[in-house]
């Protein structure tokens, strides 16, 4: 399996909503339970973002797990 194709859809929309608000990575992988390292290789590939990991990540983002499934800029 290759993790960062698994990740791509899903890592692309958690960077684009990190940019669109203004975060910053850091803030949101702390937030979410992660360190900056562990975060930053779930979106770059290198660490498969799991079932478990998204409700942590949504909460960090203050969205809804389902905006992270959106497809597109939107």
């Amino acid at each position: 399996m290759d993790i960062a194709k698994s990740n791509e859809p899903l890592a692309q929309r958690i960077s684009f909503l990190i940019r669109e608000r203004g975060l910053k990575q850091l803030a949101v992988a702390k937030k979410a339970g992660y360190s900056a390292q562990e975060f930053n290789s779930m979106l770059n590939g290198r660490k498969l973002i799991r079932a478990c990991d998204i409700p942590n990540i949504a909460t960090a983002l203050e969205v809804d797990v389902n905006e992270l499934y959106q497809r597109g800029d939107e």
